[in-house]
Protein backbone atom coordinates (compact mmCIF):
# COMPACT_ATOMS: atom_id res chain seq x y z
CA UNK A 1 0.00 0.00 0.00
CA UNK A 2 1.61 3.40 -0.56
CA UNK A 3 1.72 6.42 1.64
CA UNK A 4 -0.91 8.27 0.70
CA UNK A 5 -3.51 5.10 2.39
CA UNK A 6 -2.05 6.00 6.33
CA UNK A 7 -5.04 6.74 8.03
CA UNK A 8 -6.76 3.32 6.81
CA UNK A 9 -4.10 0.88 8.33
CA UNK A 10 -4.86 -0.24 11.61
CA UNK A 11 -1.16 -0.48 13.11
CA UNK A 12 -0.36 3.04 12.84
CA UNK A 13 0.34 4.78 15.46
CA UNK A 14 -2.02 7.46 17.05
CA UNK A 15 0.25 9.16 19.31
CA UNK A 16 1.83 11.08 16.58
CA UNK A 17 5.61 9.04 15.82
CA UNK A 18 7.06 9.14 12.56
CA UNK A 19 7.59 6.27 9.81
CA UNK A 20 11.07 4.95 9.89
CA UNK A 21 13.10 5.60 7.06
CA UNK A 22 11.98 1.71 5.31
CA UNK A 23 8.66 2.77 5.35
CA UNK A 24 7.67 0.91 8.19
CA UNK A 25 5.83 2.24 10.86
CA UNK A 26 8.12 1.70 14.33
CA UNK A 27 7.07 -0.27 16.84
CA UNK A 28 4.73 0.58 19.85
CA UNK A 29 6.19 1.41 22.60
CA UNK A 30 5.42 -0.38 25.35
CA UNK A 31 4.76 0.03 29.34
CA UNK A 32 7.94 -1.25 30.20
CA UNK A 33 9.89 0.14 28.09
CA UNK A 34 8.24 3.76 28.59
CA UNK A 35 8.98 3.00 32.48
CA UNK A 36 12.62 2.57 31.18
CA UNK A 37 12.46 6.10 29.06
CA UNK A 38 10.90 8.34 32.07
CA UNK A 39 13.95 6.47 34.03
CA UNK A 40 16.59 7.48 31.83
CA UNK A 41 15.39 11.02 31.31
CA UNK A 42 15.10 13.32 35.11
CA UNK A 43 12.11 15.14 34.95
CA UNK A 44 12.96 18.54 33.52
CA UNK A 45 11.60 21.22 36.77
CA UNK A 46 8.67 23.29 35.14
CA UNK A 47 9.02 26.78 35.49
CA UNK A 48 5.87 29.06 37.26
CA UNK A 49 3.58 30.43 34.51
CA UNK A 50 0.00 31.14 34.75
CA UNK A 51 -2.64 28.11 33.52
CA UNK A 52 -3.60 30.01 30.45
CA UNK A 53 -0.06 30.32 29.61
CA UNK A 54 0.42 26.25 29.77
CA UNK A 55 -2.62 25.21 27.74
CA UNK A 56 -1.55 27.29 24.91
CA UNK A 57 2.15 26.10 25.28
CA UNK A 58 2.16 22.62 25.31
CA UNK A 59 0.43 19.77 22.88
CA UNK A 60 -1.82 18.35 24.85
CA UNK A 61 -1.79 14.11 25.90
CA UNK A 62 1.90 14.18 24.18
CA UNK A 63 4.98 13.16 25.88
CA UNK A 64 8.27 13.90 24.10
CA UNK A 65 10.61 11.23 22.67
CA UNK A 66 14.30 11.82 24.38
CA UNK A 67 15.76 12.93 20.81
CA UNK A 68 13.23 15.73 20.68
CA UNK A 69 14.14 19.13 22.83
CA UNK A 70 11.73 19.80 25.35
CA UNK A 71 9.96 23.03 24.64
CA UNK A 72 9.94 23.54 28.10
CA UNK A 73 13.86 24.17 28.28
CA UNK A 74 13.53 27.20 26.13
CA UNK A 75 13.61 30.40 28.32
CA UNK A 76 10.76 32.58 27.79
CA UNK A 77 10.18 36.07 29.22
CA UNK A 78 7.98 35.58 31.98
CA UNK A 79 4.90 38.16 31.99
CA UNK A 80 5.58 40.51 35.43
CA UNK A 81 2.41 39.78 37.69
CA UNK A 82 0.86 43.33 39.22
CA UNK A 83 2.59 43.32 42.49
CA UNK A 84 6.12 42.91 40.92
CA UNK A 85 5.38 46.39 38.85
CA UNK A 86 4.26 47.92 42.02
CA UNK A 87 7.48 47.31 43.45
CA UNK A 88 9.54 48.25 40.83
CA UNK A 89 8.39 51.95 40.46
CA UNK A 90 9.66 52.32 44.36
CA UNK A 91 12.98 50.83 43.34
CA UNK A 92 15.42 53.14 43.14
CA UNK A 93 17.84 53.61 40.14
CA UNK A 94 20.25 50.11 38.80
CA UNK A 95 23.26 52.05 39.13
CA UNK A 96 22.27 53.75 42.86
CA UNK A 97 24.08 51.64 45.19
CA UNK A 98 22.12 50.20 48.05
CA UNK A 99 21.22 51.71 51.10
CA UNK A 100 23.73 51.75 54.31
CA UNK A 101 22.41 51.89 58.21
CA UNK A 102 23.46 55.65 58.21
CA UNK A 103 22.00 57.26 55.01
CA UNK A 104 19.83 58.88 57.52
CA UNK A 105 22.67 61.23 58.48
CA UNK A 106 23.87 62.03 55.01
CA UNK A 107 22.56 65.32 53.12
CA UNK A 108 19.96 64.91 50.33
CA UNK A 109 20.42 66.30 47.11
CA UNK A 110 18.50 69.68 47.60
CA UNK A 111 20.54 70.13 51.20
CA UNK A 112 23.64 69.98 49.29
CA UNK A 113 22.67 72.49 46.28
CA UNK A 114 20.71 74.98 49.11
CA UNK A 115 22.29 74.66 52.57
CA UNK A 116 20.53 76.13 54.80
CA UNK A 117 22.49 77.64 58.07
CA UNK A 118 20.80 76.82 61.59
CA UNK A 119 21.36 78.45 64.76
CA UNK A 120 25.04 77.45 66.17
CA UNK A 121 26.57 76.42 62.98
CA UNK A 122 30.33 77.25 62.77
CA UNK A 123 30.71 79.46 59.37
CA UNK A 124 32.85 77.62 57.11
CA UNK A 125 36.58 78.88 56.05
CA UNK A 126 36.71 81.64 53.28
CA UNK A 127 33.36 82.64 53.36
CA UNK A 128 32.33 86.37 53.33
CA UNK A 129 31.31 88.12 56.94
CA UNK A 130 27.72 89.36 55.16
CA UNK A 131 25.44 91.60 57.14
CA UNK A 132 26.09 92.55 60.25
CA UNK A 133 22.43 91.43 61.56
CA UNK A 134 23.77 87.66 60.34
CA UNK A 135 26.71 87.53 62.86
CA UNK A 136 27.49 88.87 66.71
CA UNK A 137 31.03 91.09 65.96
CA UNK A 138 30.62 94.60 64.83
CA UNK A 139 34.01 95.16 63.01
CA UNK A 140 35.74 98.78 63.40
CA UNK A 141 38.90 100.04 61.83
CA UNK A 142 40.93 102.66 62.66
CA UNK A 143 42.12 104.65 59.77
CA UNK A 144 43.97 107.77 59.17
CA UNK A 145 46.60 107.76 56.58
CA UNK A 146 48.80 110.35 58.65
CA UNK A 147 50.95 108.84 61.04
CA UNK A 148 51.24 109.85 64.38
CA UNK A 149 47.25 110.90 65.29
CA UNK A 150 46.84 107.92 68.27
CA UNK A 151 45.54 105.14 65.74
CA UNK A 152 47.64 102.77 67.89
CA UNK A 153 46.71 103.76 70.96
CA UNK A 154 42.88 104.48 70.85
CA UNK A 155 42.72 101.17 69.02
CA UNK A 156 43.83 99.39 72.13
CA UNK A 157 42.61 101.35 75.16
CA UNK A 158 38.47 101.48 73.27
CA UNK A 159 38.86 97.81 72.80
CA UNK A 160 40.05 96.98 76.59
CA UNK A 161 37.16 99.78 77.35
CA UNK A 162 34.93 97.58 75.67
CA UNK A 163 36.29 94.32 77.53
CA UNK A 164 35.24 96.41 81.12
CA UNK A 165 32.47 96.68 80.04
CA UNK A 166 31.66 92.64 79.31
CA UNK A 167 31.89 92.52 75.60
CA UNK A 168 34.45 89.78 73.63
CA UNK A 169 37.16 91.51 71.84
CA UNK A 170 39.64 91.31 69.18
CA UNK A 171 42.70 93.70 68.20
CA UNK A 172 44.41 93.09 64.80
CA UNK A 173 47.38 94.20 64.31
CA UNK A 174 47.87 95.60 60.60
CA UNK A 175 50.46 97.77 60.83
CA UNK A 176 53.79 96.36 59.68
CA UNK A 177 55.52 98.72 62.54
CA UNK A 178 53.51 96.13 64.93
CA UNK A 179 53.04 99.05 67.46
CA UNK A 180 49.62 97.13 68.92
CA UNK A 181 51.85 94.11 69.16
CA UNK A 182 54.19 95.47 71.56
CA UNK A 183 51.73 97.78 73.39
CA UNK A 184 50.67 93.79 74.58
CA UNK A 185 54.26 93.00 75.44
CA UNK A 186 54.25 91.06 72.63
CA UNK A 187 57.86 91.23 70.54
CA UNK A 188 56.91 91.76 67.00
CA UNK A 189 60.12 90.12 65.73
CA UNK A 190 59.63 86.68 67.86
CA UNK A 191 56.49 86.06 66.91
CA UNK A 192 56.68 82.78 64.95
CA UNK A 193 53.30 83.44 62.60
CA UNK A 194 52.17 86.99 62.31
CA UNK A 195 48.72 88.25 59.66
CA UNK A 196 51.60 88.39 57.04
CA UNK A 197 50.91 84.40 57.04
CA UNK A 198 47.31 85.14 57.18
CA UNK A 199 46.57 87.19 54.63
CA UNK A 200 49.74 85.69 52.20
CA UNK A 201 49.38 81.77 53.07
CA UNK A 202 46.12 81.76 53.83
CA UNK A 203 46.53 80.29 57.47
CA UNK A 204 43.66 80.10 59.99
CA UNK A 205 43.59 83.36 61.90
CA UNK A 206 43.34 81.50 65.31
CA UNK A 207 46.77 80.42 65.00
CA UNK A 208 47.91 84.24 65.17
CA UNK A 209 46.05 85.55 68.13
CA UNK A 210 47.58 85.71 71.46
CA UNK A 211 45.52 86.53 74.94
CA UNK A 212 46.64 89.41 76.62
CA UNK A 213 43.96 92.16 77.96
CA UNK A 214 42.09 91.45 74.98
CA UNK A 215 42.42 88.95 72.10
CA UNK A 216 45.20 90.19 69.86
CA UNK A 217 46.15 88.96 66.36
CA UNK A 218 49.67 90.15 66.06
CA UNK A 219 51.74 91.55 63.12
CA UNK A 220 55.32 91.18 62.47
CA UNK A 221 57.75 93.19 60.13
CA UNK A 222 56.70 90.98 57.71
CA UNK A 223 53.49 92.63 56.97
CA UNK A 224 55.59 95.35 54.87
CA UNK A 225 56.03 93.29 52.17
CA UNK A 226 52.69 91.92 52.70
CA UNK A 227 51.12 94.20 49.99
CA UNK A 228 53.42 92.85 47.28
CA UNK A 229 53.22 89.42 47.43
CA UNK A 230 49.31 89.83 47.68
CA UNK A 231 49.35 91.73 44.40
CA UNK A 232 48.66 88.60 42.30
CA UNK A 233 46.09 87.13 44.24
CA UNK A 234 42.62 87.06 42.76
CA UNK A 235 40.65 88.21 45.37
CA UNK A 236 43.35 90.22 47.78
CA UNK A 237 40.54 92.82 48.64
CA UNK A 238 38.92 90.50 50.65
CA UNK A 239 41.87 88.27 52.37
CA UNK A 240 41.26 89.73 55.83
CA UNK A 241 37.14 89.01 55.49
CA UNK A 242 38.00 85.64 54.71
CA UNK A 243 40.29 84.91 57.45
CA UNK A 244 37.65 86.97 59.59
CA UNK A 245 34.61 84.99 58.57
CA UNK A 246 35.73 82.05 60.69
CA UNK A 247 36.10 84.19 63.94
CA UNK A 248 33.07 87.03 64.03
CA UNK A 249 30.77 84.68 65.87
CA UNK A 250 33.55 84.23 68.81
CA UNK A 251 33.74 88.33 69.49
CA UNK A 252 31.28 91.27 70.49
CA UNK A 253 33.95 93.18 69.05
CA UNK A 254 36.83 93.36 66.13
CA UNK A 255 39.10 96.17 66.56
CA UNK A 256 41.75 97.14 63.74
CA UNK A 257 44.58 99.15 63.81
CA UNK A 258 45.35 99.82 60.12
CA UNK A 259 48.99 101.23 58.32
CA UNK A 260 49.48 105.17 58.29
CA UNK A 261 48.35 104.99 54.02
CA UNK A 262 45.44 103.96 52.06
CA UNK A 263 47.20 100.62 50.49
CA UNK A 264 46.56 97.18 50.16
CA UNK A 265 46.24 96.46 53.80
CA UNK A 266 43.94 99.18 54.51
CA UNK A 267 41.80 98.43 52.01
CA UNK A 268 41.05 95.07 53.65
CA UNK A 269 40.43 96.59 56.64
CA UNK A 270 38.15 98.66 55.27
CA UNK A 271 36.29 96.27 53.02
CA UNK A 272 35.67 94.19 56.15
CA UNK A 273 34.45 96.19 58.25
CA UNK A 274 31.16 97.53 59.30
CA UNK A 275 32.78 101.31 60.40
CA UNK A 276 35.21 103.31 60.82
CA UNK A 277 36.33 105.49 63.23
CA UNK A 278 38.80 108.33 62.47
CA UNK A 279 41.56 109.60 64.76
CA UNK A 280 42.73 113.20 63.58
CA UNK A 281 45.28 115.21 65.54
CA UNK A 282 43.63 118.52 66.32
CA UNK A 283 45.86 119.86 63.76
CA UNK A 284 45.05 121.79 60.44
CA UNK A 285 47.76 119.50 58.13
CA UNK A 286 46.26 116.76 60.17
CA UNK A 287 42.78 117.25 58.81
CA UNK A 288 43.52 117.63 55.37
CA UNK A 289 43.84 113.64 55.20
CA UNK A 290 40.16 113.24 55.53
CA UNK A 291 39.36 114.45 52.10
CA UNK A 292 41.46 111.82 50.84
CA UNK A 293 39.85 109.12 53.49
CA UNK A 294 36.72 109.89 52.68
CA UNK A 295 37.22 109.84 48.36
CA UNK A 296 38.82 106.03 49.72
CA UNK A 297 35.74 105.34 51.40
CA UNK A 298 33.46 105.78 48.68
CA UNK A 299 35.23 103.58 46.38
CA UNK A 300 34.84 101.31 48.96
CA UNK A 301 31.21 101.44 48.68
CA UNK A 302 31.04 101.35 45.66
CA UNK A 303 33.00 98.40 44.81
CA UNK A 304 33.95 96.01 47.78
CA UNK A 305 31.48 96.99 50.97
CA UNK A 306 28.34 98.51 50.55
CA UNK A 307 27.74 98.68 54.06
CA UNK A 308 30.44 100.48 55.55
CA UNK A 309 30.49 104.13 57.20
CA UNK A 310 32.21 106.28 59.19
CA UNK A 311 31.40 105.90 62.73
CA UNK A 312 32.74 108.99 63.85
CA UNK A 313 35.93 111.41 63.80
CA UNK A 314 37.79 111.20 66.87
CA UNK A 315 39.85 114.43 68.15
CA UNK A 316 43.09 113.14 69.61
CA UNK A 317 46.22 114.76 71.44
CA UNK A 318 44.02 117.30 72.15
CA UNK A 319 45.89 120.43 73.96
CA UNK A 320 42.79 122.70 75.36
CA UNK A 321 45.78 125.68 76.31
CA UNK A 322 46.34 126.63 72.75
CA UNK A 323 44.15 128.45 70.24
CA UNK A 324 44.98 126.47 67.73
CA UNK A 325 44.31 123.57 69.26
CA UNK A 326 40.23 125.21 69.94
CA UNK A 327 40.17 126.18 66.37
CA UNK A 328 41.00 123.01 64.90
CA UNK A 329 37.93 121.46 67.05
CA UNK A 330 35.49 124.07 65.63
CA UNK A 331 36.92 123.13 61.85
CA UNK A 332 36.18 119.71 62.43
CA UNK A 333 32.51 120.03 63.40
CA UNK A 334 31.20 123.02 60.65
CA UNK A 335 32.51 120.58 58.17
CA UNK A 336 31.87 117.34 59.51
CA UNK A 337 28.99 118.39 62.27
CA UNK A 338 27.51 115.22 64.10
CA UNK A 339 30.50 112.95 63.04
CA UNK A 340 32.91 114.78 65.27
CA UNK A 341 32.55 112.60 68.51
CA UNK A 342 31.82 114.32 71.86
CA UNK A 343 34.55 112.75 73.78
CA UNK A 344 37.75 114.03 73.37
CA UNK A 345 41.45 112.48 73.88
CA UNK A 346 43.74 115.09 75.66
CA UNK A 347 47.27 114.95 75.57
CA UNK A 348 48.87 112.54 78.32
CA UNK A 349 51.89 111.31 79.16
CA UNK A 350 50.46 107.95 80.55
CA UNK A 351 49.30 106.97 76.75
CA UNK A 352 53.40 107.05 76.65
CA UNK A 353 53.93 105.60 79.68
CA UNK A 354 51.49 102.37 79.28
CA UNK A 355 52.97 100.95 76.18
CA UNK A 356 56.55 100.46 77.87
CA UNK A 357 54.96 98.03 80.16
CA UNK A 358 52.98 96.31 77.81
CA UNK A 359 49.72 97.33 78.67
CA UNK A 360 46.82 99.29 78.26
CA UNK A 361 46.65 102.92 80.01
CA UNK A 362 43.31 101.27 81.83
CA UNK A 363 45.45 98.96 83.16
CA UNK A 364 49.09 101.12 83.58
CA UNK A 365 46.91 104.09 85.48
CA UNK A 366 43.02 102.85 85.78
CA UNK A 367 41.59 106.05 88.14
CA UNK A 368 43.78 108.55 86.12
CA UNK A 369 41.95 110.77 83.43
CA UNK A 370 43.89 109.01 80.43
CA UNK A 371 41.95 105.68 81.08
CA UNK A 372 38.73 108.01 81.85
CA UNK A 373 39.02 109.33 78.01
CA UNK A 374 38.67 106.19 76.66
CA UNK A 375 35.57 105.21 79.02
CA UNK A 376 33.96 108.02 77.60
CA UNK A 377 34.57 106.70 74.41
CA UNK A 378 33.00 103.39 74.84
CA UNK A 379 30.31 104.65 76.05
CA UNK A 380 29.46 106.98 73.78
CA UNK A 381 30.34 104.34 70.34
CA UNK A 382 27.92 101.85 72.73
CA UNK A 383 24.96 103.66 73.38
CA UNK A 384 24.47 105.59 70.08
CA UNK A 385 27.72 106.59 68.21
CA UNK A 386 29.30 109.87 67.09
CA UNK A 387 25.38 110.58 66.37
Amino acid sequence: MGLFSRGSKSDVPLSGDEWSSNGHAPKRETDADRSEVERRTPPSPEPEREPEAEVIEEPPATEPTPSEPEPEETPEPEPEPEPVETEVKTKPPVNQPEPQEDDDRRMSAKQALAPVRRPGMGRPPGAHIGDQSERRAKIISFANQKGGVAKTTTTLNLAVAFAESGHDVLAIDLDPQGNLTMSQGVDPDKVERSMYDVLVDHIPIREVIQGREIDIAVASIDLAGAEIAMSMQIGRERSLEKALSAVVDDYDFVCIDTPPSLGLLTVNALTASDKVIVPVQCEYLSMRGLVQLQNTLEMIRENLNPRVQIEGILPTMLDSRTIHAKEAVEILEENFGELVFKSRIRKAIKFAEAPVRGSSVLKYDPQGNAAQYYRDLAEEVLTHGAS
